[in-house]
């Protein structure tokens, strides 16, 4: 899976995008906002929360980055 953070301008907030390995959209969330538990379940990463907000927290905008906790 892939990640992405998307910065948002003005009234929009910053978004995550979390794709699979042929870059389908699977995941699509604001970047303050944590995923909800059955979204963590379908994408396998229950018990991964902190680590991924913290993934989320230091990646640069705009940059796609292999998702790998």
């Amino acid at each position: 899976m892939y990640i992405i953070k998307v910065k948002g301008k003005a009234k929009i907030p910053d978004y995550v995008q979390i794709r699979d390995d042929n870059f389908v959209l699977v995941a699509y969330f604001r970047a303050d906002r944590p995923l909800k538990d059955k979204d963590l379940e379908k994408l396998n990463l229950v018990g991964k929360e902190a680590a991924l907000r913290q993934l989320i927290e230091q990646i640069p905008y705009g940059k796609l980055q292999k998702l790998e906790l």
